[in-house]
């Protein structure tokens, strides 16, 4: 039990998050997207959002700003998280721009906010989990999206919502984070993505 709560953490790992709302988006939009489009999209966000995190990450480490992975201190997270927001806005601005996709550029937007959000409560000292913002802003994603082009995903959310669930209970056997912290990355992983709603919905 203890190996398959420690591998839930990296199976569901934030990094992934984005990619996974991109290829769920290309593949149930009723829109008629090129297919040269899609595959040039996957690749370039692949390779912004999850290889060159990795790499920051062990820049970081050789440089001992980091020491694991797991960021297990606040100090250690303000680097990587003001990087990821460079990230992101590279994204909105060369990758996914609104006149393109502009569903994903505003999931792009609050995925930016939640990041703001979580460096702002670092900086304060408070360690929310970022685990947590990333699959809960996934998860208000595909709620929108559902109503947005009228169908029907609950079996969809509803795998989210345990995988939401697993992913808490790993947090929590891994002494990673408080109730409260967890509580706090739904809170910020949700609300951006439920404010944006009117401005593409």
């Amino acid at each position: 039990m203890d190996k398959i709560l420690r591998s839930i953490s990296y199976i569901f790992h934030p990094l992934f998050m984005p990619l996974l709302g991109v290829l769920f988006y290309f593949d149930n939009s009723p829109r008629f997207i090129p297919e040269e489009i899609v595959k040039a999209k996957l690749v370039s966000l692949f390779i912004l959002t999850v290889i060159l995190p990795i790499l920051l990450y062990f820049l970081l480490k050789t440089l001992g700003k980091v020491k694991s992975i797991y960021l297990k201190t606040t100090k250690e997270r303000i680097i990587p998280l003001i990087l990821n927001c460079f990230v992101v806005i590279i994204v909105l601005q060369r990758i996914i721009t609104p006149s393109q996709i502009i569903e994903l550029y505003f999931f792009f937007v609050g995925i930016l906010i939640s990041t703001m959000a979580c460096l702002m409560l670092a900086i304060l000292k408070f360690k929310a989990s970022i685990h947590m913002i990333a699959i809960s802003g996934l998860f208000m994603f595909f709620v929108t999206l559902s109503i947005h082009f009228s169908i029907n995903i609950n079996n969809t959310l509803a795998l989210v919502v345990i995988i939401m669930g697993a992913i808490a209970t790993s947090r929590l056997h891994l002494n990673a984070h408080t109730y409260k912290e967890l509580i706090m990355g739904v809170f910020i992983g949700m609300l951006p993505q439920l404010i944006l709603v009117p401005y593409w919905l």
